[in-house]
C-alpha cells in the first residue's frame, strides 16, 4: 500500500467509522507505530545456564550486533535505543558503550529505563512516545538482564518514614513473600497452583518442540566457564534452557515449600518461574515511514496504561490493569485472542485467570524465566511469531508492571498495544 492509499484509508475510515474498538484497532494508517523488528536472546537459567558467565555488558553487545546487522537499514537511522534493566550497575555507562561497541554511529542516541520487571515495556513505551511525539523516527527498545552476574540484593535500606509508613514498607518485602500473600488472602491452593503450572510447562514444551520460538531466538556466541574445571571457552547458545518436558501437576506436587516462613507456603521451585538471563530488542517506526524504506511490519503497537496497587499483593496487578485497557481501547474480552498473564508465581496467575474469568484457552499461562525486566521485549518477540500463525489480539502482562496489547492484522502483521500493571515498584524479583 503506498503512502497515498494508506492516507486515503484513514480519511475514510474517519468518514466511515465503525463503532467497534477492534475495527478501529485492525485500521491500518500511516501514523501507527508499529514494529518492523523483534528479537531475543535465548533464556537461559541463571547460575546455570549458557548465559551464566555472561556479563550485562557483554549480553547487550551481543544482542545488539545481532539486531545492527538484521536491520536491512542503515544503523544512523536509529536515533535512540532505550535500555531496560533493573540490576546492572551503571546501567547507562553500560547502556551507551555496549550500544557504540555493537556498531552503531556515535550519533545513536541511547537511554535507560527501570520499572522492575516491566523496564522493557517501559523502554518500548519511552521509544513509542516518541515516535508520537515527533522527537525521533525510529527508534528500538531493548530489555536485558544477567541474574547471575548482577543477583537481587533485595531492597535497600528505607528512612524512618518509609519504614513508619502503613503501606510503604510493602515494597522491602520478596517476591516469594508476596506470592504467599496471594495465596493466603484469595485461598489459592496448592493444588491449583501445580495444575496452572503443569499447563504452562506443557504448552511451553510444545511450542519448543514445534519450533515456535526459533524465528524470534538470534544465537549468541559467549564465554562459557567450567565450574568444575574451571576452563574457559566460546559457546554458541541458540536454545532457551529451562523448559521442562514431561511436567504433570502429580510431579509439581512432590516438590518441598520454598518458602516455609510464610503461611501457606504454597509456593515451590515447580509453580514459580526459574530465574533467567537475557535479553531482547525491538525496532519501531511509523507505518508510513516503515512503508517508504521497506521494512516489514510485524505489528503495531496499539497504547498503554499505568495501574498501582499494594505492593504485597503486587502480582494481581491484571485483574485492574486489563480491564482499564480494554476499556481504553473500547474492547471486551471477546475481542481478545490471547491473554499473556507472565507473573512469576502460580497463585497470581490462579487469581487472575479466575477473577477476570479468563477462557484458559487463550491464556498463554507463566513466564519462560524471571528475567527482571527483559520479559517484556521477550514475551514480544515470542507474540509477534505467534501472531504470524493467526489473526488475533494479545493481552500481555509482565510481573508487577506491565501488560501490552497487541492485536493481529493478518497472517503477516500484528497488532501491538500495552498496559501497565504497576504495583507502585514493589516487591524484588
Amino acid at each position: 500500500m503506498t503512502s497515498a492509499q494508506s492516507r486515503l484509508t484513514s480519511v475514510m475510515g474517519h468518514l466511515n467509522p465503525d463503532t467497534g474498538g477492534r475495527a478501529r484497532l485492525l485500521q491500518k494508517n500511516p501514523d501507527d507505530i508499529v514494529i518492523t523488528l523483534a528479537v531475543r536472546t535465548p533464556l537461559t537459567k541463571a547460575r546455570k545456564g549458557g548465559l551464566k558467565d555472561t556479563p550485562i555488558d557483554d549480553l547487550l553487545i551481543a544482542l545488539l550486533t545481532q539486531v545492527r546487522e538484521r536491520l536491512n537499514l542503515d544503523p544512523a537511522l536509529v536515533e535512540d535505543v532505550c535500555v531496560g534493566n533493573v540490576l546492572g550497575d551503571g546501567q547507562a555507562y553500560v547502556a551507551r558503550s555496549a550500544v557504540l561497541a555493537a556498531g552503531f554511529p556515535i550519533d545513536t542516541a541511547t537511554s535507560v529505563a527501570n520499572r522492575f520487571c516491566s523496564s522493557g515495556l517501559l523502554a518500548i513505551q519511552t521509544i513509542a512516545g516518541q515516535i508520537l511525539a515527533g522527537s525521533i523516527d525510529i527508534g528500538l527498545a531493548v530489555g536485558a538482564e544477567s541474574m547471575s552476574t548482577t543477583p537481587d540484593a533485595g531492597a535497600p535500606k528505607m528512612c524512618e518514614k518509609i519504614v513508619n509508613h502503613p503501606i510503604a514498607p510493602q515494597n522491602q518485602m520478596p517476591m516469594g513473600h508476596t506470592s504467599e500473600e496471594v495465596a493466603n488472602q484469595f485461598s489459592i491452593s496448592r493444588g491449583a497452583m501445580d495444575q496452572f503450572a503443569a499447563e504452562s510447562y506443557q504448552k511451553a514444551e510444545k511450542a519448543q518442540k514445534a519450533g515456535w520460538f526459533d524465528d524470534e531466538i538470534v544465537p549468541v556466541t559467549v564465554a562459557l566457564k567450567d565450574p568444575n574445571t574451571g576452563e574457559v571457552e566460546q559457546v554458541v547458545v541458540s536454545k532457551d534452557d529451562g523448559i521442562r518436558y514431561g511436567v504433570t501437576a502429580e510431579s509439581l506436587g512432590k516438590i518441598r515449600a520454598a518458602f516455609p516462613q510464610w503461611n501457606p507456603s504454597h509456593t515451590t521451585g515447580g509453580n514459580a518461574s526459574q530465574i533467567t538471563d537475557g535479553a531482547a530488542a525491538v525496532l519501531l517506526m511509523k507505518r508510513s515511514r516503515a512503508q517508504e524504506l521497506g521494512q516489514p511490519i510485524v505489528g503495531k503497537f496499539a497504547g498503554s496504561t499505568v495501574v498501582g496497587l499494594e505492593p504485597r499483593v503486587m502480582g494481581i496487578g491484571p485483574t485492574y490493569a486489563i480491564p482499564k485497557l480494554l476499556g481504553k481501547a473500547s474492547l471486551t474480552k471477546d475481542d481478545v485472542d490471547v491473554f499473556e498473564l507472565n507473573e512469576a508465581f502460580a497463585s497470581m496467575g490462579v487469581y487472575c485467570v479466575d477473577k477476570l474469568a479468563l477462557d484458559k484457552g487463550k491464556s498463554l499461562i507463566f513466564q519462560l524465566g524471571n528475567l527482571s525486566k527483559e520479559d517484556a521485549d521477550s514475551l514480544l518477540a515470542g507474540q509477534v511469531a505467534q501472531l504470524k500463525a493467526h489473526s488475533g489480539i494479545v493481552v500481555q502482562d509482565v510481573v508487577r508492571d506491565a501488560i501490552q496489547l497487541w492485536e493481529a492484522l493478518d497472517l503477516q502483521e500484528g497488532v501491538v498495544g500495552s498496559a501497565w500493571n504497576a504495583s507502585g515498584g514493589t516487591s524484588r524479583p
